[in-house]
């Protein structure tokens, strides 16, 4: 029998996590889901239906990482999208606020990897969130920036690392249709939507195909997606 493993999502309770974890539960995949909480990581897979499990994952305590994910079991895909919101200027610096994010995006996402890799199935593929950021910085994002910055320079090395198994990362823009967007003022979004060339934000719906093509196409390697309806060009 083919060793199919399962689609984890580290991070898969709320936003772009979930949306991904149901788009494989519902194809019929086995998903574990992952929150800081088991309770709720079990409240979101029972949610999301099918044959889901709840886990507790806390990538900013990554020393205990051996231990949370020896329940995730054999996985065929891996996609790791736990994030943090953080506004950070160097003017005003919070070296708490920084370390808590600097340890929980790379030290946490790199031993999830670590971890993981005797589960991987022999053809796995694994996804990382990052963002732009990256790219268009704002102030208050320096530590936003760096470790997106650092996500993109990371899938590199894993690539080279893992191979034959695949590691990308995306990097969305403002995804209109989160709660988190959704909430903003009228003017924020009108500005964003005026910014971007095909003149409306991305969709939860476009940011979950793009990582589906990321984890599916078997060339697709070392690559960093940037998801932005063009945003980056202006």
């Amino acid at each position: 029998m083919a060793d199919t493993g399962s689609v984890v999502v580290i991070g898969g309770t709320a936003g772009l996590g979930l949306a991904t974890a149901q788009h494989y539960a519902d194809r019929g995949f086995e998903v574990v889901v992952s929150s800081r909480d088991r309770g709720r990581a079990e409240e979101a897979a029972a949610t999301i239906g099918g044959a889901t499990r709840g886990i507790a994952v806390d990538l900013s305590q990554p020393a205990g990482l051996a231990d949370q994910l020896a329940e995730a079991g054999r996985v065929r895909h891996l996609v790791v999208a736990a994030i943090e919101r953080d506004e950070n200027t160097v003017r005003d610096y919070d070296i708490a606020g920084a370390a808590h994010l600097v340890t929980l995006k790379l030290v946490g996402y790199a031993e999830v990897v670590h971890q993981l890799i005797p589960s991987l199935t022999d053809d796995a593929s694994i996804v990382l969130f990052g963002g732009l950021a990256k790219e268009k910085p704002y102030p208050g994002s320096t530590n936003v920036t760096t470790v997106n910055g650092g996500i993109s320079a990371m899938i590199r090395t894993l690539a080279l690392e893992l191979a034959p198994i695949r590691v990308n990362a995306i990097h969305p823009a403002v995804v209109g249709d989160t709660p988190y967007w959704q909430a903003k003022p009228a003017s924020v979004l009108d500005a964003l939507v005026e910014a971007t060339p095909t003149g409306r934000l991305v969709t939860t719906d476009e940011i979950v195909d793009a990582v589906r093509f990321l984890l599916e196409n078997g060339s697709m390697n070392g690559t960093n997606l940037s998801v932005d309806g063009g945003w980056l060009l202006r």
